[in-house]
């Protein structure tokens, strides 16, 4: 089967079959009410994007055996002896590009630091964020870089593949919270996709959200290009996730009126970001972090 072929049927099995396998958990987890109110008193869309999530985890490996990467130097994690220093190059690179926009915006009032966090649970809390920096970074880097980016490329010339998986990686990662209207039902879950990315068509939302995430992508993609390997992106994002999520547990809103130019708790969601990211584009663009090891047909390709 062709990577284009298989990618497409397996976006549509995730979504889709995520939509109308969301209903089912929704009833069964009603049916324990009593004995996990916790997971019952979850709104439905919760559900999607667990549904979402979990199909795209089951048929992450059957996927990647139909496009030829089921191995990890396919996937760009082969062991290399720079793989650490790529690695830590990326990392300082999110740190300090998501690290200014942080400063910048609790110094214009955007945000305030929280008084209900105190500094002992503070740290406490670091390493818990650390973690789930690595653990997303990992998986997300392997689905948009290695798989979906990786496929893309072999198809279509590589500037065309980059641009288009970071279209999809801002898309996914720009659906937001919705409820049914009125009592669930097995379409319920079709019925609310197309609600949950309604931010798409909200100029506000898309300028500049939506631009810093594609842009985003677009850098997490060319690291992966240029170094041929995935550990200077996984990096780079393991570092933006942790400075959001950190950001997120010591702020407050200001309540200022300035979250579209300087953003929300989210960081990347405001104006300020997008010179930032395009910064990091330029520095990227400069930073010694390995050769091209593109493949000779990928070479070919994109002259």
């Amino acid at each position: 089967m062709g990577p284009l072929r298989a990618l497409v049927i397996y976006i549509a099995l995730v979504f889709l079959g995520g939509a109308l396998l969301a209903p089912w958990l929704y009833w069964l987890a009603q049916s324990f009410a009593h004995e996990f109110p916790g997971i019952a008193g979850n709104p439905f869309h919760r559900f999607v994007d667990r549904s979402l999530i979990g199909l795209a985890l089951i048929g992450f490996w059957p996927f990647l055996r139909s496009v030829g990467a089921a191995s990890l130097k396919e996937l760009g994690l082969a062991r290399s002896g720079g793989r650490w220093k790529q690695l830590g190059g990326g990392l300082l690179l999110g740190f300090v590009s998501l690290a200014a926009v942080a400063g910048f915006a609790l110094a214009a009032g955007a945000q305030r630091l929280s008084e209900t966090v105190p500094p002992a649970r503070l740290g406490e809390k670091i390493p818990g964020i650390a973690l789930t920096a690595v653990v997303v970074a990992v998986l997300e880097e392997t689905l948009f870089r290695g798989v979906l980016f990786g496929s893309l490329r072999k198809v279509f010339n590589w500037v065309f593949a980059l641009t288009l998986s970071s279209l999809i990686y801002a898309s996914v990662h720009f659906m937001e919270s919705a409820n049914p209207m009125g009592a669930v039902t097995w379409l319920s879950g079709l019925e609310l996709l197309p609600r949950m990315l309604r931010g798409v068509v909200d100029p506000r939302a898309i300028f500049p959200g939506f631009v810093n995430l594609t842009l985003a992508g677009g850098l997490l993609g060319l690291a992966y290009q240029r170094t041929g390997s995935l550990y200077c992106s996984i990096g780079l994002h393991a570092g933006w996730i942790f400075w959001i999520k950190l950001y997120g547990l010591m702020t407050d809103s200001a309540h200022a009126g300035n979250a579209w130019p300087w953003g929300t708790a989210k960081l990347i969601d405001g104006w300020f970001a997008l010179p930032v990211l395009a910064a990091t584009v330029l520095i990227f663009a400069q930073w010694p972090v390995g050769r091209n090891r593109e493949p000779p047909h990928e070479r070919l390709r994109s002259l």
